[in-house]
């Protein structure tokens, strides 16, 4: 299935019934009075949180969601019914925004939660209503309320505890395949991942948590160039970024320290918040190190790093390839995020319904 995670839709609430104007009309019974019924109010458009859903396809195609009108009202102090109301179901974690005033709307963060996103117009008034000691025969009536009506834009965030950030082809995919249940392509060209991909990482007995992976960021990417700019949103929800850097020898003019520079000062320009996210530096493809000078090689570029983007953040050295020093890096980040108070179950549960069940077995 395509992944989509925005989509822009109209929502109508339904028009409320007229009011009636009617007097009784029954034999041996004269001026039976008023007896015109109310109409019925409009239906509601209501937005609802599923944990079964994982993208907003369903939108991309059909843009325009009517609730149902009212009945009008009717003699014999008949009341019209009301409009049926119509549910919208949509992925956890998606942000509803009102396109005219952008405005939040809702934000569905919670498996069942809803919200309303137009109401629906009230009923009219029967003549009924207008029955006093001095207006024995009223002919007024009051028609149906037209339904609110909206343009909204529904973005889905998804729910992770953790996000992958770094350059095309530094190995967050591999890294993802490698510690969780999920199953990305995998390639040695850039740009392999165009859509956002969740792994569960499970350790043991229940412990775990959810891993994001983001298609790669190159320089520029603040004013649209690349693929990771359209989904760094999704990044907004997690507790903690691992910036995977390739530090495999390549071309003597690429210079990793550079690049995670040029990626973080992306990230600052897109979004002030994400760049204050904790942000640990991860150094994958140690495998292709010479094995003499490997420790040495780390211990450098991570003081490097250190001094280049300014941060103490702990730096980890790993082989998403051969699964060195992987699990050690999981571990570190769960105990990481017990301390600082993870998730919600309901982020893992949607989480676990978004993966292929390939593998039970995905641990690192």
């Amino acid at each position: 299935m395509k992944f989509i995670d925005e989509a822009r839709i109209e929502v109508i609430g339904g028009r409320g019934g007229n009011g009636c104007a009617s007097f009784r009309r029954e034999k041996f019974v004269p001026k039976g009075g008023p007896d015109g019924g109310d109409g019925g109010r409009g239906g509601d458009v209501w937005v609802v949180a599923d944990r079964n859903l994982n993208t907003l396809i369903d939108y991309r195609y059909t843009r325009r969601h009517c609730a149902g009108d009212g009945e009008h009202g009717r003699g014999s102090d008949c009341f019209g019914a009301s409009g049926h109301d119509i549910e919208l179901r949509v992925p956890v974690g998606t942000l509803v925004v009102d396109e005219s005033t952008v405005s939040v709307i809702a934000d569905l963060a919670t498996d069942g939660q809803r919200s309303i996103l137009a109401a629906g117009g009230r009923g009219g008034l029967g003549n009924l209503h207008f029955k006093s000691s001095t207006n024995r025969a009223p002919r007024q009536r009051t028609l149906g309320q037209a339904g609110q009506a909206r343009t909204l834009r529904l973005e889905l965030k998804i729910l992770a505890d953790v996000g992958l950030l770094g350059a095309p082809n530094a190995g967050k995919s591999t890294l993802l395949a490698a510690v969780s249940n999920a199953r990305p392509k995998v390639a040695d060209y850039p740009f392999t991942t165009l859509h956002p991909n969740l792994g569960m990482v499970r350790l043991d007995h229940g412990q775990g948590f959810v891993l994001a992976d983001l298609p790669g960021l190159i320089e520029g990417a603040a004013e649209g160039a690349g693929l990771g700019h359209q989904f760094l949103r999704h990044l907004a929800r997690t507790r903690l970024l691992l910036h995977v850097i390739d530090v495999a020898p390549g071309d003597e003019g690429l210079d990793p320290v550079k690049g995670a520079g040029a990626i973080v000062a992306e990230l600052k320009r897109y979004d002030v918040g994400l760049h204050r996210k904790p942000r640990w530096l991860v150094l994958n493809k140690i495998d292709v190190l010479a094995p003499d000078e490997r420790s040495e090689r780390i211990e450098v570029l991570g003081e490097r790093l250190r001094r280049k983007l300014r941060t103490k953040a702990p730096v980890f050295a790993v082989s998403a390839a051969t699964g060195q020093g992987c699990r050690e890096l999981m571990w570190a980040v769960y105990r990481f995020l017990e301390k600082r108070q993870r998730l919600p179950q309901s982020a893992q549960a949607v989480a676990a319904q978004a993966l292929p069940a390939r593998s039970q077995a995905g641990a690192a």
